[in-house]
């Protein structure tokens, strides 16, 4: 077994990929303890053609819980139904159909994270703008966002074409391609933002992750950015790499940014 393939989810893998091609919340992974608990929303990648979440769904949650943090993993529209702003809309969709049954799950609802993973990652940088997300669908803005070898950008040579294609069409006007791109809509207002990649990452450019790390920069957010060493795309959780313990650090920002909100 592959180190990429350490964290696998196997009896998912098939479901996941020829699941209906449709919005679904999953709450399997919400804590039912009688106690309230923050929470996750979960994207897992899949270049807006399959929703990965046999590794970067289910084992990302799993890991969560085991930190005392529900979490919720969102099966967003993909391949034809995926033209902006349908996977936008599908996370939205999801935030506010947990908020509005906070109580039932027993979550609370100021204290909440969103996690992305390449597709999955530019799908929740989308989020943290006020352009595309939170602000524009008039939900409270999540306490941090955590980014895994996203893609940022649709421009040029830096976007990942599959990803770029499922969700804007393979002739997209060079305005649309800036207005998509995560980077280019990074203001005060984005939510503090922890994010990572590989440096040897064959699939999306890592340059993604610096270019996103500027624009946090600039800006003045706050946030954690890592770049591990002989890490490729597609790695999950990470067992078995430099990248591994990713997610306990990401759990240390957004509780950091939880201390600094009181």
């Amino acid at each position: 077994m592959t180190k990429q393939m350490t964290d696998l989810d196997r009896k998912q893998t098939l479901r996941d990929i020829y699941r209906p091609n449709r919005y679904a919340l999953d709450d399997r992974f919400v804590l039912r303890d009688d106690k309230k608990h923050p929470f996750a929303v979960i994207c897992p990648g899949g270049a807006y053609r399959i929703v990965a979440s046999f590794i970067e769904g289910t084992p990302v949650a799993r890991k969560l819980n085991g930190l005392g943090i529900s979490a919720f993993i969102v099966y967003y529209r993909v391949r034809k139904r995926a033209r902006y702003p349908h996977p936008q809309e599908d996370l939205a969709r999801a935030v506010r159909e947990i908020l509005e049954h906070a109580e039932e799950y027993g979550v609370d609802p100021n204290d909440y994270s969103v996690w992305g993973s390449s597709a999955g990652g530019h799908l929740v940088g989308c989020f943290g703008t006020e352009s595309m997300g939170y602000a524009r669908y008039r939900l409270p803005k999540p306490r941090a966002l955590v980014l895994s070898y996203p893609v940022i950008s649709m421009e040029g040579a830096l976007t990942h074409r599959e990803t770029h294609d499922n969700l804007l069409g393979t002739h997209a006007a060079a305005a649309t391609e800036r207005a998509v791109s995560v980077d280019k809509n990074v203001t005060a207002a984005y939510p503090p933002t922890c994010l990572w990649s590989g440096d040897a990452d064959a699939t999306v450019d890592p340059e993604n992750t610096r270019r996103m790390a500027a624009a946090l920069a600039a800006a003045g957010v706050p946030f954690r950015c890592e770049i591990f060493p002989g890490v490729d795309h597609g790695v999950g959780p990470g067992s078995g790499t430099a990248a591994e313990g990713w997610i306990e650090r990401a759990v240390e920002f957004w509780r950091e940014q939880a201390t600094r909100s009181r």
